[in-house]
C-alpha cells in the first residue's frame, strides 16, 4: 500500500453523497460505521490529489487507525542538539542522493558557486519553490479537481467543457457547466479547485 499523509483530509461518497470527509482516521471509522445496506459501492478521495484511495477497514477501530499509522510517512525529524560530539561528514539535514543530469556548461557553472554544485542547486530550488509557489498550489489544486471530477462526474452532461473551463481557469464559466451536477460532487469539486483562492 501506498505512504498515506495523515495531515491530509479525505472524503468518502456513497454514489453520489459525501458520507464523511475528515482525516484518514475519522473517514475510515465513518466508512467503517456505516452499516445500513448501501446499493452503490463508497469511494475514499485523498482531497490532496483528487486520486480515490483504499483504507484496509479489517478489525476493530483501534486495528484500522494502527494500520493508517503505519502507512503514514515518518515525521520529519527536528533539529535537536546531539547528544555525542558529532564526527566528520555531513550532518544529519535529511539529505538524500540523486543522479542529476546536466551538460557540461551547466556542471561548469554550478561548481563555480559559492559551497559547489549541491548548495547552489538547493539555493535554486528554494528560489524558484518562492516564485512558482502560489502558481504550484493552483495547478495541485486544480489537478486535484479534475482527477475527482473525472471519476465522479466523468459522464455528467458537459464534462468535458467543464473540463475546458478549470484548466483555463474560467471560474464563471465553469461554475455555470455544472451548476445542475449533484450537489455534493459539484461543491466538492469547487472546494477543491479554489478553496484557497475563495
Amino acid at each position: 500500500m501506498a505512504m498515506i499523509p495523515m495531515q491530509g483530509t479525505y472524503t468518502a461518497f456513497v454514489g453520489q453523497r459525501r458520507l464523511a470527509s475528515g482525516t484518514a482516521g475519522e473517514v475510515a471509522l465513518a466508512v467503517k460505521r456505516a452499516t445500513q445496506p448501501l446499493d452503490q459501492p463508497i469511494i475514499i478521495f485523498d482531497d490532496g490529489t483528487g486520486r480515490s484511495i483504499d483504507f484496509d477497514l479489517r478489525g476493530a477501530d483501534r486495528e484500522v487507525l494502527a494500520r493508517l499509522e503505519k502507512l503514514a510517512p515518518p515525521p520529519a525529524e527536528t533539529a535537536e542538539a546531539p547528544v555525542e560530539p558529532r564526527g566528520r561528514g555531513r550532518p544529519k539535514l535529511g539529505v538524500v542522493a540523486r543522479e542529476v543530469t546536466l551538460l557540461p556548461r551547466h556542471w561548469e557553472w554550478l561548481n563555480a558557486q559559492a559551497g559547489g554544485a549541491s548548495v547552489a542547486l538547493r539555493k535554486l530550488v528554494d528560489e524558484a519553490r518562492r516564485a512558482s509557489g502560489a502558481k504550484d498550489r493552483e495547478r495541485q489544486a486544480r489537478d486535484a479537481a479534475y482527477h475527482f471530477m473525472s471519476t465522479m462526474a466523468g459522464n455528467l452532461p458537459q464534462f468535458e467543457e467543464a473540463s475546458r473551463a478549470l484548466f483555463v481557469d474560467d471560474r464563471r464559466r465553469f461554475a455555470g457547466l455544472i451548476a445542475d451536477w449533484p450537489t455534493d460532487i459539484r461543491d466538492h469539486i469547487v472546494k477543491l479547485a479554489y478553496s484557497d483562492r475563495a
